[in-house]
């Protein structure tokens, strides 16, 4: 490289030799090539590069114009040029370029005069407006530096308003010049608020989180709509107006970490762009008569859109680009330059390349489609206030917002709660001034709901809301809390609710779940060879990953779903902006969303039956068990034999909450604990008000329990008693027994008693879900907006043409009991014939309690050795965990069969002796015969032979493993992930997996001796694993400052070998056997694919789906490992994503595709 410098040193001054002979040029004359830029450009490594390439046309010579001659120089002593290529950058003289080339008039590769309509974001928009080229809606906001009070903005709580535009939050505000790059993201209140302020890089942070939610109020910005990418930028590149490279590299939004690879460089990946992209970047190239030209393209609701255009720059380090764009550009100086010089030159045609994709090979299958249904995490005790209001504010106040069209009106925004509170401070105000007995139920019900309006401090519209509907006549019956002072004429049904955040604990729960779940993903290859679950950051980082993530309108559904996406794909900070980009909202068609005010008929009636049997002071007959469980499960019966008489269950459960009461109000006048502070920054006065509320409203006024009451006093006792233990109330867990044993007939019991009410009601909730679990499964509405890698570039990634398609849903108890009832009572197996199925159900009923965190996950593989129209090419198993463990759960817990992922071997199930479990309770895996799972991979080349040092530690824990090796259908959770030195056990990444998938049965050995020691010592015979604090037993310690952080049940199988089609009859038979539901779904589903720019939450795009064997990243010579979760960075000798076991015929982790 050296020599070439040298070497275009000397051709600097060629102008003396050349001065005279400008008019009859010899034949033989070169073209000269002019490069006049700042030297930070002009020796940059892509310039460099791509100079030393052009310098191989024969008729070509480079001259670069040393910085010193552009900065000091007069332009007529600059070198001269037939061609030049001139960029602004910082420092750079534009007026002395523009002047040269007035003077010399060489041939402008990009247009000088257009630079500085580049330098001002304005006129670059106003460009790419004129040329018809999709831009975010914007607006510009000038300020005169003089006085910058006078401008057309106007600042609200969640928009602003330029020149009488209104952009909701979130918003985007440019600078209007083009080197600042101070550009920041404003967010909603509702996802948390605050903003995001984007940087140039500085080492390894692009951006930093700000709780400044208010705008800059000095300078001339852009505002602009967010657009809802996948949490990644397209960065085009053009060489001419017939050819761009484009790459996709993190958003410098999400997190604000840069990815750098191992060479410290910007991670960024080659993508496909579409027909239209391709045309957007050739109108940019025309209209800035920029030849080489950057720009940033967004892909957001299926379209993309220019928000960015660079000039002058080249793509870095790509070798193949750096190839292209010396060809392009040589040949187009010669044809340009060629004629006037007399030099012999044609066009070279060249035959297109043909992009190579390696197709499957080996009988593995490979993994299509991830969808998971998961209830959200932990979260403080909902609650609810009701009072019938009749103030004229209040009904100004539902008039102002709309409130007489439906008849309802929801409020949440901080303004509006503001406007609400201000009515009950000033009515407060009045009431002491005319002290009136009449009010005083309504003083005491006002001052809660001021109580409520103020706490906190401040409104963030995620943990209150208050309902108002309109009552033509007032309230009907006068309930327990009303006396009979009934008024005539209209009033208002105000309904507060607060309560219900996820705490501490379940943000912790998700991200854990999210770090755990990428084990499901094929291997990890490259950068992340031998961490468990980094496959899936691959994939994702590599774009072939189609990822969506919906959640219901609740914040807590929200923050689960954005804390689970950063443990998922390993993100970092806060959560806001994970939650802006990556989170869609699916409210606006009931998909997550159920409107517990409206319960269908079946479900009134079930009600009424429930309240009715539950309400005999009596014990329960036979005839109970009949009509209470119809379907003998035994998490029911169990129940009903703990209570016996549920009058007197409910006696001793109201007086549990009186003593409890008693207790609190004694701490209370301690002067010690006064002002103790609990749990998430809950006081004891807030604790006695939600015990005293339950206590007044559990028993009613004739004496009779209500029975809807049950499952809210069992949220509040399983709360208390996992995170405020510490305060040691007595009989909490008596208490907890009790409540626990009642709301597990009652909660279950509110979706359908009979099978077919259950399925009645469940129709109701999950229809439009169900289809669109159907529409993922079939993946029919694919589209070409898609992130699709490009072959020719992507080296090291081998199938890049294929993807994985994921799609998380987060939602409420409601959706995942509905569900869970559909699949159950739907029809899909019959359970008299496959036994797998039986066992299936059999374990689902002995399941008390959908916890925080259930998870349904249904997987799709394909075969590739299957003919594509055969049933068999398409593969679909269901999986299932019934969330967190609860506070005392050890002994009662239902046994399920274990994670069989279909892939796994299943000879002989003998189970393994040298586990880690109590395998006494498990002998009936033996003993019930196993439908024949479709099975995949009968021998695999697994490691014979124990050289490698890892294999050693291996065969010294598990002494009683055969080289053979039992091969059951479990992963075990600590054999996923083998710790490495490096890896602390609890440090995240080397914990990982520690208890994603359930392993009862344990056919893959143990292999992380700490844990094996540990639970010698401490003789735990847990039966699962628990998932976190870095796989500690229950209760051990909290960690992160949470009370305590229970930890997750693994999954359970439910089913492994059914093919898609009967799925998808299911679903369709299903779905259409409610054809109420099926009316009202057809409407969400095309405003789901209609509106989705209009969807609340910023609705990330798909970003890839493949399904491809990754084979590829390894020497083709070396045999294939199954072990789609590498044992840890423990053993180089073993491929990069070796087994995770030894056992050597069971491929153990393998989850049905070549990694």
């Amino acid at each position: 490289m050296g020599q070439m410098e040298a070497g275009m040193k000397n051709e600097m001054f060629r102008e003396e030799d050349m001065e005279g002979d400008d008019d009859e040029s010899p034949p033989e004359r070169q073209i000269v090539v002019g490069i006049c830029a700042m030297v930070k450009k002009s020796k940059s490594k892509p310039m460099t590069q791509i100079l030393e390439r052009l310098c191989k046309f024969d008729y070509i010579d480079m001259v670069i114009f040393p910085e010193e001659v552009i900065l000091e120089e007069p332009v007529e002593n600059w070198p001269l040029c037939d061609c030049l290529i001139s960029f602004h950058s910082k420092g750079f003289p534009l007026d002395k370029a523009v002047e040269y080339a007035k003077l010399r008039n060489p041939l402008l590769l990009n247009d000088l005069n257009m630079q500085y309509f580049i330098q001002d974001r304005r006129e670059v928009y106003r460009i790419l407006k004129e040329e018809g080229i999709d831009l975010p809606r914007y607006g510009v906001l000038n300020r005169d530096p003089d006085n910058p009070e006078e401008c057309n903005l106007v600042e609200g709580e969640d928009h602003v308003e330029v020149n009488g535009e209104v952009f909701p939050k979130p918003f985007v505000e440019k600078p209007v010049c083009a080197e600042d790059h101070n550009v920041y993201i404003y967010y909603p209140s509702s996802a948390g608020g605050g903003s995001q302020r984007l940087f140039r890089k500085i080492g390894s942070r692009s951006s930093v989180y700000s709780p400044e939610a208010s705008v800059r109020k000095t300078g001339s910005y852009i505002y602009e709509e967010f657009m809802p990418t996948d949490g990644t930028d397209v960065k085009v590149y053009t060489v001419g107006p017939d050819y761009a490279h484009a790459e996709a590299r993190k958003s410098p939004a999400l997190d604000g970490k840069v990815e750098r690879d191992s060479e410290g460089k910007e991670i960024r990946y080659p993508v496909m762009l579409t027909a239209m992209e391709k045309l957007v970047a050739r109108k940019v190239c025309l209209a800035f008569k920029q030849t080489v030209c950057g720009f940033d393209l967004l892909r957001a609701n299926g379209h993309s859109y220019v928000c960015d255009v660079n000039g002058f720059s080249f793509v870095k380090n790509s070798m193949k680009y750096y190839d292209d764009c010396a060809k392009v550009l040589g040949n187009m100086v010669m044809r340009e330059l060629a004629p006037q010089f007399h030099i012999p030159w044609s066009i070279p045609m060249e035959a297109e390349d043909i992009p190579i994709v390696p197709t499957t090979s080996g009988t593995m299958m490979e993994l299509r489609c991830v969808i998971a249904i998961i209830r959200h995490g932990d979260r403080t005790p909902k609650q609810k206030m009701k009072m019938e209001v009749r103030h004229p504010l209040f009904f100004d106040l539902f008039e102002k917002h709309g409130g007489y069209k439906s008849g309802k009106l929801k409020l949440k925004k901080p303004k509006q709660l503001q406007e609400v509170l201000d009515i009950a401070r000033l009515l407060l105000v009045e009431l002491v001034q005319h002290n009136d007995c009449e009010i005083e139920e309504k003083k005491s019900k006002l001052e809660q709901l001021k109580t409520v309006l103020e706490m906190y401090g401040h409104f963030s519209g995620i943990n209150r809301k208050v309902q108002l509907t309109y009552l033509r006549n007032g309230q009907p019956k006068a309930s327990s809390e009303e006396e009979d002072s009934k008024k005539d004429g209209p009033s208002l049904l105000l309904v507060l609710k607060w309560g219900g955040e996820l705490t501490p604990a379940g943000r912790v729960q998700a991200e854990e779940l999210g770090r755990a779940f990428r084990c499901m993903y094929p291997g990890g290859q490259g950068d992340y060879a031998g961490f468990p679950g980094c496959g899936l950051l691959r994939l994702h980082s590599t774009y072939r990953h189609d990822l969506k993530i919906y959640a219901s309108d609740e914040g807590r559904v929200q923050m689960t779903a954005a804390a689970f996406a950063k443990g998922l794909l390993a993100l970092e900070g806060e959560l806001t902006p994970i939650l802006v980009q990556m989170v869609k909202s699916a409210n606006m068609n009931g998909l997550l969303d159920s409107d517990s005010d409206s319960l269908t008929d079946c479900q009134q009636k079930v009600k009424a039956r429930l309240h009715e049997i539950m309400q005999r002071s009596q014990e329960f007959t036979e005839d109970d068990y009949l009509k209470l469980a119809p379907t003998s499960s035994p998490s029911l019966v169990n129940s009903m034999k703990i209570i016996q008489n549920p009058v007197k269950t409910c006696d001793k459960v109201y007086a549990l909450i009186q003593s409890l009461n008693s207790q609190i109000r004694k701490r209370l006048e301690d002067p010690k604990s006064a002002d103790l502070q609990l749990y998430h920054s809950e006081t004891l006065e807030l604790m006695l008000q939600r015990w005293s509320k339950l206590e007044r409203d559990f028993r009613m006024k004739n004496g009779r329990y209500d029975i809807s009451k049950i499952p809210d006093i069992y949220d509040c006792i399983k709360y208390d008693s996992q995170h405020n233990a510490s305060l040691g109330l007595e009989d909490t867990l008596e208490l907890f027994r009790l409540s626990r044993a009642l709301a597990d007939i009652v909660i279950p019991q509110e979706y359908g008693i009979s099978k077919a009410e259950k399925l009645d009601i469940a129709q109701a909730y999950c229809v439009p879900l169900m289809k669109k679990i159907q529409l993922d499964l079939q993946r029919t509405h694919e589209d070409e907006a898609v992130n699709k890698l490009h072959p020719l570039y992507s080296r090291g990634v081998m199938s890049p043409g294929r993807h994985v398609r994921t799609r998380l849903y987060f939602t409420s108890e409601s959706h995942v009991h509905s569900l869970l009832s559909v699949f159950r009572y739907g029809g899909l197996l019959d359970d008299e014939k496959d036994q797998q199925w039986k066992q299936a159900m059999d374990y689902l009923s002995a399941v008390t309690e959908l916890n925080y965190m259930t998870q349904i996950v249904i997987m799709l593989y394909e075969d590739n050795n299957k003919d594509p129209s055969s049933e068999e090419r398409f593969h679909v198993e269901i999986h299932f965990s019934p969330g967190v463990k609860g506070c005392e759960d050890e002994e009662n817990v239902p046994l399920g069969f274990g994670f069989r992922p279909a892939s796994s071997e299943n000879q002989d199930k003998k189970p393994n002796q040298g586990s880690l479990e109590d395998l006494s309770q498990d002998q009936l895996d033996q003993a019930l015969p196993l439908s024949d799972p479709i099975n995949i991979q009968r021998k695999s080349p697994m490691i014979r032979n124990r050289k490698t040092g890892s294999m050693e530690v291996l065969s010294e824990t598990s002494p009683s493993q055969s080289s053979k090796g039992s091969t059951s259908h479990r992963l075990f959770p600590s054999s996923c992930s083998r710790q490495s030195p490096e890896i602390k056990p609890a440090s995240g990444l080397g914990s990982l997996c520690s208890g994603l998938f359930s392993a009862s049965t344990l056919g893959v050995s143990c292999s992380a001796p700490n844990l094996r020691d540990y639970v010698r010592t401490h003789h735990l015979l847990h039966r699962k694993p628990p998932l976190s604090p870095g796989s500690l037993p229950i209760g051990v310690f909290g960690f992160e400052g949470c009370s305590m952080v229970p930890s997750i049940y693994p999954l359970e199988t439910l089913h492994n070998s059914l093919s898609l089609k009967q799925v998808d009859e299911f679903l369709n038979t299903v779905c259409a056997s409610s054809s109420e539901a099926h009316a009202k779904t057809m409407r969400a589903l095309s405003c789901l694919f209609d509106s989705q720019s209009q969807t609340s939450l910023y609705s990330p795009q798909p970003a890839l789906s493949s399904s491809g064997s990754e084979t590829s990243l390894r020497p083709p010579s070396q045999p294939l490992w199954h072990g789609s979760i590498p044992s840890s960075a423990v053993s180089s000798a073993v491929s990069s994503a070796g087994p995770s076991s030894p056992n050597t015929e069971s491929p153990g982790a393998n989850f049905g595709f070549s990694e």
